[in-house]
Parts: C-alpha cells; sequence; structure tokens
C-alpha cells in the first residue's frame, strides 16, 4: 500500500481539509467585516479632515495587521493540525493496520492469530468480530484435519482386509468358500456405510438436508421405530417402552425417525440383558422433549459432549463391526440444528445409564 493511498495520509489530508476551510472562514470574515466594524468603533465625527485622513491611516494599518496576524495564525494552525493529526491518524489506523496484517497471515494459513481488542467504542468491537472469526476459522481448519485424519484410519481396516484376502486369492493361498465371500461382502458393506454416513453428515452440517416440517406426533413415530427395533431387542430380553400421550413438535417426521432410530440403537447395544429403555416425549416451553433412557454403563461427565463428535467411542477397544460408523451422533446433532432444536445427553455417572434427548420446536 502506498502513502498516499494508505488511511493515515487520507485521515491527515481529511484533517487539513478541515483546518484550512476554518482558517479561510475566519480570514473571510476578518479581512472583510473586520474594517467596517473598526471604521465604526473609531467613530470620527463628519467634515473632521485631519480625523478622516488618521481614520485612513488607521484602516490601513489594521488591514495589514490583520493579514500578518492571520498569516501567523495559519502558520502556527497549520503545524499543529499537521502534528495532531498525524498522532489521531495513527491512532485509529494503527488497530485496522493490525487488522490487515492479521487477516494476512490468516489466509496463508495461520489460524491462531489474534489481535489485541482494548480499543474503545467500534474499533474493540471490530477487533472482537475479528478474533470469533478467527477463532471460529482455526476450529473449523481443526476439525477439518482431524475428520480427514479419522477418515483415513477408519478406511485403512477394511481396506486393508480386502486387499489382503484378495490377494490371498489371487495368489492361491486362500480358497474361495462362503465365509470368504461374506468376509469380503461385510467389509464393503462397513465402506459402503461409512461413506454414506460421511454424506450425511456433511449435508446436514452444510445446511442442505431436504426437509419437510411439518406437525409431528413423536410418540406416533416413536411407536413406529420401536417395532423396527423389536426383533433386535428380543434375543437379549431387552424391554422397549413407550410413554403414552400427545406430544406433537414441527418437524420432519423421517427425520426425527432416523434420530430415534440412532438413539434405540446405541441404548439397544449398551444396556444390560433383561433391562428395560424408556421412551418419552412432553411439551418443555414451547417445545416438545423426545427422550430415550437405558440402564447402560452410563457416561461421565465428559463424555456428555464428546459423544456427538465424529468417530468417537466410549469404549475404545469395541470394534466398528460391532459398533456403528462412529459419526451416528454427529450426525443426530447435526439434524437436530437443522430442525432448529438440539440434542443432548444426560448421565448421573458411569454405571447409572444414561438418557438421550431430542428437543424441538412445539406444533
Amino acid at each position: 500500500m502506498t502513502l498516499a493511498r494508505s488511511l493515515r495520509a487520507r485521515l491527515l489530508v481529511a484533517f487539513l481539509v478541515v483546518v484550512a476551510a476554518a482558517i479561510g472562514t475566519v480570514g473571510v470574515a476578518v479581512l472583510l467585516v473586520g474594517p467596517g466594524y473598526f471604521a465604526e468603533a473609531m467613530g470620527h465625527a463628519p467634515g473632521d479632515q485631519m480625523g478622516a485622513a488618521m481614520a485612513q491611516a488607521t484602516q490601513a494599518a489594521f488591514a495589514e495587521a490583520m493579514r500578518q496576524a492571520l498569516a501567523a495564525a495559519t502558520i502556527i494552525a497549520v503545524v499543529t493540525a499537521t502534528v495532531v493529526s498525524f498522532a489521531v491518524a495513527a491512532r485509529i489506523a494503527r488497530p485496522i493496520t493490525a487488522l490487515v496484517a492479521a487477516a494476512r497471515r490468516i489466509s496463508r494459513g495461520q489460524y491462531a492469530e489474534r489481535v489485541p481488542a482494548d480499543e474503545p467504542g467500534e474499533l474493540g468491537d471490530l477487533a472482537l468480530s475479528f478474533n470469533e472469526m478467527a477463532g471460529s476459522l482455526e476450529a473449523t481448519e481443526r476439525r477439518r484435519l482431524q475428520l480427514v485424519g479419522d477418515v483415513a484410519h477408519e478406511l485403512r481396516t477394511p481396506l486393508t482386509t480386502l486387499d489382503g484376502y484378495l490377494e490371498g486369492l489371487e495368489d492361491g493361498v486362500i480358497e474361495p468358500s462362503d465365509a470368504t465371500w461374506r468376509l469380503l461382502r461385510a467389509e464393503t458393506g462397513r465402506l459402503t456405510r461409512l461413506v454414506t454416513d460421511l454424506s450425511e453428515l456433511w449435508r446436514a452440517e452444510a445446511h442442505q438436508l431436504p426437509l419437510r416440517i411439518e406437525a409431528v406426533d413423536l410418540i406416533a413415530v416413536a411407536r413406529e421405530v420401536v417395532e423396527r427395533f423389536g426383533p433386535i431387542a428380543a434375543p437379549r430380553a431387552v424391554t422397549i417402552t413407550v410413554e403414552s400421550g400427545l406430544a406433537v413438535a414441527r418437524a420432519d417426521r423421517d427425520r426425527v425417525g432416523q434420530v430415534l432410530a440412532n438413539y434405540l440403537s446405541n441404548a439397544i447395544r449398551h444396556a444390560p440383558d433383561g433391562s428395560t429403555i424408556a421412551i418419552a416425549a412432553k411439551p418443555v416451553d414451547g417445545t416438545v422433549r423426545l427422550s430415550v433412557t437405558d440402564r447402560g454403563p452410563g457416561l461421565a461427565v465428559d463424555q456428555l459432549e464428546a459423544v456427538f463428535e465424529r468417530f468417537y467411542r466410549i469404549d475404545p477397544a469395541r470394534s466398528r463391526a460391532a459398533g456403528g460408523s462412529g459419526i451416528g451422533l454427529a450426525i443426530v446433532r447435526a439434524i437436530a440444528e437443522a430442525m432448529g432444536g438440539r440434542a443432548w445427553a444426560e448421565s448421573a455417572g458411569p454405571g447409572t445409564g444414561a438418557t438421550f434427548l431430542l428437543e424441538v420446536p412445539a406444533a
């Protein structure tokens, strides 16, 4: 940026223009209006030739003195205004210059960049907003890098299995059999589920999920989902109950079913044999709150938010084959927010079970 186009230079020129306008106004007033008031103040009598001559000489001296005084005042005012204007312009431009430099560094990938936010008024607000934006960009970049690493890790296992078995089949080390084909099909199924879930998560977080918002009876949706999961829970004698009542919300029926299916799948997976999973829905302050409560291992305080992160596993020893893709709850939260609601978990601690909740606007 050249000096002539810099903010400091333009502020300085603006201040000097104001000073010049003020000095010009004073000069016009003094030189044009001043002599008339001076002559009136002298008050010479009519017909007094000596007085008239003295008045003319006095006015000439007065005008000359005013011109010299104005010239001196102009020089002093310009010098003073230049110094003061330069200081004020520098004071105003300094934080903006810092913002520009920080923005350039962020554009080069230095997302940890921050600027001081101790300036008063609008400049301080601008700095705070800039720091919030930088923090959001840093968090987004951190999540992006983590997602890339997690996806690479999740894809590596099934791809390694597929590659090993295919190489064994090609070399004749592994004999083709029904068990081999089932294993290969299971691994490709894992890859398909992972890719599908990632696509769903991306669309949800990008607010590109197709939604059909309407009045939905959450209890009715819960009963439909429970019917699908009954055969899965029956072999372990897990009972699923749905509280009766009427809870009508403004939401997407299919997406509510998707959220509930995810909650219920996790609950069945962690519930002890012979235990009960309770589903309830009730109006709460202009919203409808749907809950799924199990008697499983429960959650620690630091896990209540972590379970909604991508690829988080409560039990690191649990394989993806035994569990899901690891991003189901992340999709749940994105869906809830897309419908204008929220999703969260509650638990009194390990060993006490957990409750997973969905809250959406009431109809």
